[in-house]
């Protein structure tokens, strides 16, 4: 029986860890090496060898697609947060659920191990190291809440000349913080994602001159949709998820790439071939396009070698470049963990869901957030952390391990479609459409055809929210609430678009009622 759990972090996935377990009845214990909550959220000047945002950074993500989904963010937050406002909610939601007197602060996990009789117990060793010494605890249960982002990759192998020949300096993205000390430098960031979007326009701001090398495509997108709503609030709606199974992939390939497209010719551009629908990287620094036009920054190919004082191209361009800053992703390791449990996953596709290393005796260690969502990954860490702690608490069960490694070979390399309602549908919280349809028509057709915002998950099963029908239905509002700092008198604004989703509902009504059936490819195993 799981009671004392162990969570490892304080970020987002840990904060929604503390709470689900507290859900639960559960005895959570929260180990945070740093002196404050917020993970790499928490921005940090000082030490650059910790992860954390550069100063100037924004969420993709809008406010009503990317909170817990019983806490909405305050009407008069903006549509994306700059780091210090998210930071702001964090610390409102730990204060109003009462999670800060669970988190030792300060204190480093050095080891987690399986018990002697784990096989039974499913108990685990935890040794954790604060400024006055060592302590050795037992826990029923573990839930490690570390991030995605704890490993720089830096392939210094894959640029011959970097280290033996170049005298400039070169970094990963991991330690950039701001402009300081960069002015006036030529400066090559290499990878075009959104970090490399992000840092190579800030950067054009204040050095000599900003190249970025990108070796595959990228897609620059606004996060601002044709009609000014945040445009995942657009897009992520479960009428879109229907038109996609709907659909040829063909057709859906082209309409995407085509609205990407719309803005302006990616090919012109150099960033992306439109003879070729192939999703590798999006980019939502909408300023990239003018820097390029601009010259301010100026997009090359992969990296040949580098020389004393330049970079060599594959198409044998040369540039001379003072700095080179590589925007090429994170891994992720679990130093603590012993080499026995370590060794069942080499990365987040081996484990269940990407939660669970489907070896274990026991399901009594979780990695949760160890994902990569087209949406906010603290939406997916919650409902991890919601079907996680149902499981520990007995409401709950996996399926025998023979299932579970069946069901990793089948997603392997890909994270299904549909993620937060596989999961939601495992924990008994995912939308019933219809009955809602028959039982509330005016909530029902928010959920089938408005966002697919968190609160939906909060409407029905384990950790119902009374709130959550309210938090739909009121949702535009608090997207328009900051910007209502200056009324125009236009009283007509936004009734045609309500009254055209509104034929576009019922028109759509019938074969969505008829196919949901069909589209439930995640029920329970």
């Amino acid at each position: 029986m799981v009671r004392r759990v162990a969570v490892i972090g304080a970020g987002a996935s840990g904060l929604a860890s503390i709470k689900c377990c507290l859900d639960e009845g559960l005895e959570p214990t929260c180990f945070e090496q740093s002196e404050d909550i917020g993970g790499l959220w928490c921005y940090d000047t000082v030490d650059c060898k910790r992860t954390s945002v550069y100063r100037s950074v924004i969420t993709n993500t809008s406010k009503e697609m990317s909170c817990f989904s019983d806490f909405p963010f305050p009407d008069n937050f903006p549509n994306f947060l700059p780091h210090h406002r998210l930071l702001e909610y964090f610390r409102m939601y730990a204060r109003h659920f009462g999670l800060l007197q669970h988190i030792r602060f300060q204190t480093t996990v050095c080891s987690v191990r399986k018990r002697p009789d784990f096989s039974t117990s499913g108990q685990w060793d935890v040794v954790t190291e604060t400024k006055t010494g060592w302590e050795s605890h037992v826990f029923d249960a573990v839930m490690i809440c570390t991030g995605r982002y704890q490993e720089p990759l830096l392939p210094l192998a894959s640029f011959p000349g970097l280290e033996t020949r170049f005298r400039g300096r070169y970094l990963h993205s991991k330690e950039y913080r701001d402009t300081e000390g960069f002015q006036g430098k030529r400066v090559l960031v290499v990878g075009l994602g959104n970090s490399g979007g992000d840092v190579a326009v800030e950067l054009s701001r204040a050095a000599a001159k900003v190249f970025v090398s990108a070796r595959s495509s990228t897609w620059v997108v606004s996060r601002i949709s044709s009609h000014g709503f945040p445009l995942d609030m657009v897009t992520r709606t479960r009428l879109i998820y229907f038109l996609e199974w709907l659909l040829p992939s063909a057709i859906m390939k082209r309409i995407r790439f085509g609205k990407f497209n719309s803005w302006f010719n990616h090919t012109n551009y150099g960033l992306a071939s439109v003879q070729r629908y192939f999703l590798r990287l999006l980019c939502w620094f909408i300023e990239l396009p003018f820097c390029l036009l601009s010259g301010t920054v100026v997009l090359k190919p992969a990296v040949k070698e580098f020389t004393e004082s330049s970079a060599i191209f594959e198409d044998g361009t040369k540039e001379n470049v003072d700095v080179v800053i590589f925007t090429t992703g994170y891994g992720f390791s679990f130093p603590f963990l012993e080499d026995s449990v370590r060794s069942l996953f080499q990365e987040s596709c081996s484990l269940y869901k990407s939660i669970f290393p489907p070896q274990l005796e026991k399901p009594t260690l979780a990695i949760i957030g160890l994902i990569q969502l087209m949406g906010s990954v603290m939406v997916g860490a919650e409902m991890q952390a919601r079907w996680v702690t149902s499981i520990f608490a007995g409401f709950n069960k996996l399926p025998p391990i023979s299932r579970m490694m069946a069901d990793i070979s089948r997603k392997k390399q890909q994270l299904a479609k549909g993620y937060l309602d596989d999961i939601a549908s495992r924990t008994g919280v995912k939308p019933n459409v219809p009955w809602l349809l028959l039982s509330d028509p005016r909530l029902g057709l928010a959920v089938a055809f408005g966002p697919c915002s968190p609160y939906q998950y909060r409407l029905r099963g384990r950790g119902r929210w009374s709130g959550a029908r309210g938090a739909i239905l009121t949702q535009w509002q608090r997207v328009l609430e900051p910007l209502r700092t200056r009324v125009l008198d236009d009283s007509l604004a936004g009734s045609t678009g309500s009254s055209w989703l509104g034929l576009l509902a019922l028109l759509l009504l019938p074969p969505f009622l008829l196919s949901w059936r069909v589209l439930r490819p995640w029920a329970r195993p």
